[in-house]
């Protein structure tokens, strides 16, 4: 049996809805501007080829359904982005999958969102830097809980929205996505051997906006359980 010169970090792991066992994460992929009116709003157009970027998964943040989850603002900026995303959990092991049998890696589905630090963001584009610190920081990426797919079936359409203290701020259809779910599946996986607990983001739909303390956070996709956040 190994030992550790310290403890090692917790894994971290998500609800799933109606089952008592929890899902285990491993990475987290998210794919960028992947709703055409989004990808025009941050400057881009057309059907791209997808590009993705990572999150520790220390940044995941669950959610269980029905309740408020505290995310702490985070330091270091001044204008903290909301963007709501379909979360997909993948329950089984892949390379160079064929997008129409990358549904079958999938073990479920949950609301997640992906918080931003705008500002640094635009500054580091523009310089044409890395940004992971404007994604990947700590609860940058709070998911709520998991439907397994046997009970909802594969989503492929259906409303996806976020309010901000009640008031609408995001709306769209993840029938808008510029690649759908098999074909980010399976171009990620032509360059990563995916595994079991790997979760993917999958891009936002239009109307992203500036969030500060206080804020009541909810997003919500059809078929799925709500994620509920306040800002402290």
């Amino acid at each position: 049996m190994s030992s550790y010169v310290f403890a090692p970090a917790r894994t971290v792991s998500l609800p799933v809805h109606g089952v008592a066992q929890r899902f285990p994460v491993n990475r987290v992929f998210c794919v960028g501007q992947n709703y055409a009116l989004h990808a025009v709003e941050m400057g881009s157009s057309g059907r791209e080829d997808p590009f993705f970027f990572m999150k520790p998964a220390s940044s995941v943040v669950p959610v269980a359904a029905g309740t408020v989850q505290p995310v702490p603002y985070p330091s270091g900026t001044q204008s903290l982005h909301h963007e709501v995303e379909l979360v997909v959990a993948l329950g089984r092991c892949g390379s160079n999958v064929d997008p129409a049998r990358a549904e079958e890696l999938i073990y479920g589905y949950a609301v997640g969102l992906d918080l931003t630090r705008r500002d640094l963001q635009t500054a580091l584009k523009a310089k044409g830097r890395p940004w992971e610190i404007a994604k990947g920081f700590e609860a940058s990426g709070p998911v709520g809980t998991i439907m397994p797919r046997e009970q909802v079936g594969t989503l492929v359409r259906g409303g996806i929205r976020l309010s901000v203290d009640g008031k609408a701020r995001q709306s769209g259809d993840l029938d808008q996505m510029i690649w759908s779910v098999n074909e980010i599946i399976s171009h990620l996986s032509r360059h990563w051997s995916l595994v079991a607990g790997d979760i993917v983001f999958t891009g936002t739909p239009a109307g992203v906006g500036a969030v500060v303390r206080g804020n009541h956070l909810q997003g919500s996709i059809d078929g799925l359980d709500a994620i509920q956040v306040e800002l402290v």
